[in-house]
């Protein structure tokens, strides 16, 4: 409540060459270099979700490419950001948390300049990156429309999956499996804007899918309707983790924060809804897709081999913006 009280104070930046700032809450800056040309600017870093440091390196780098990639851009160059404790991790850690970025660095193609690092209690790390977009091209949070599906590329369930790490319940295989879906770019991105399929799409990640949702609805001006047994999970273990009361703080603090928004039908199960609100790391692209164009846009995600490619809801008309989670979607989509 503080920061975004301070960050309200902050003069508002106008400017006729830049195409997205802070008002809509999209994924990265946008700021036009002429008529065919526009850059997209972001930063973010991650405490650590996984106990390899290398597997952390990967997923930290794929987690702030993706926002390059939400806004339909391609990553060009960027900049190791980094804390490190050193009273407390040998410096071969921060090696290998280093060289799992440049390994995702390198299958992104987008070119590592350096960086900078500082003493900090926690270990942290991230990047910032500067790509590319056409500016007739970019996707933002600003132009989903009514009827549109809502489509997911990852399952949900990384914050609970984390969080059962760190307390030594998390079976192997979930473990495993998280850290795959974590690492894997967001890359389909770009070729969803280059094609003109999506008007929209957004990254899903601290804040849940119905955080990123309730943003899109802001800057769209529209509702939206969820279907909560249609979002992906994991796998059982993440309910089973819930069982266990693996729910991080970030997402308990999600779903205060949506209750602004959210209006919940009462048979949406209590796991259901923590589900939907957990905090995710290096989430999967939410594309609002008009229905036309949805075959080719499962053409594409499937040639992509995104992690899954799951319809979990529509855009709807609304004179506020708000998010209707039903327990179930109905019989008929165009119902």
């Amino acid at each position: 409540m503080a920061l975004a009280q301070a960050l309200r104070q902050l003069p508002r930046v106008t400017d006729p060459k830049l195409l997205v700032g802070a008002d809509t809450g999209d994924d990265a800056g946008v700021y036009r270099l002429d008529r065919e040309r526009a850059l997209v600017y972001t930063a973010d870093f991650l405490t650590p979700v996984v106990d390899d440091p290398f597997v952390f390196g990967r997923i930290a780098a794929a987690n702030s490419i993706s926002d390059v990639y939400a806004m339909g851009g391609r990553p060009v160059c960027a900049l190791n950001l980094a804390g490190f404790p050193d009273e407390k991790a040998p410096p071969d850690v921060l090696a290998e948390v280093l060289l799992g970025g440049c390994h995702t660095l390198r299958k992104a193609g987008c070119l590592l300049m350096g960086g900078h690092t500082i003493r900090n209690p926690e270990l942290f790390y991230g990047l910032s990156v500067i790509g590319l977009v056409s500016p007739r091209q970019m996707l933002t949070n600003a132009r989903a429309r009514p009827g549109d599906l809502l489509v997911l590329t990852k399952p949900l369930g990384t914050g609970i999956v984390s969080t059962g790490i760190k307390r030594g319940l998390t079976p192997p295989a979930l473990a495993r499996k998280a850290a795959r879906v974590m690492s894997a770019l967001n890359s389909v991105g770009p070729l969803l804007a280059e094609a003109g399929l999506v008007r929209t799409a957004t990254d899903v990640t601290g804040f849940g899918l119905l955080g990123h949702l309730g943003m899109i609805c802001r800057a769209s001006h529209v509702g939206a309707e969820v279907w909560a047994s249609a979002a992906p999970a994991l796998g059982k273990g993440v309910f089973d983790l819930l069982a266990a009361d693996c729910f991080p703080a970030g997402s308990r603090q999600n779903l205060l924060a949506a209750a602004k928004l959210v209006e919940w039908a009462a048979d949406v199960a209590e796991p259901q809804r923590r589900l939907l609100g957990d905090a995710q790391t290096s989430g999967g692209l939410l594309l609002a897709v008009p229905p036309r164009r949805l075959p080719a846009v499962r053409r594409l995600l499937e040639d992509a081999r995104t992690p899954c490619a799951v319809i979990v809801g529509r855009v709807i008309r609304s004179a506020r913006p708000r998010i209707l989670v039903q327990a179930s979607p109905p019989a008929r989509l165009d119902s």
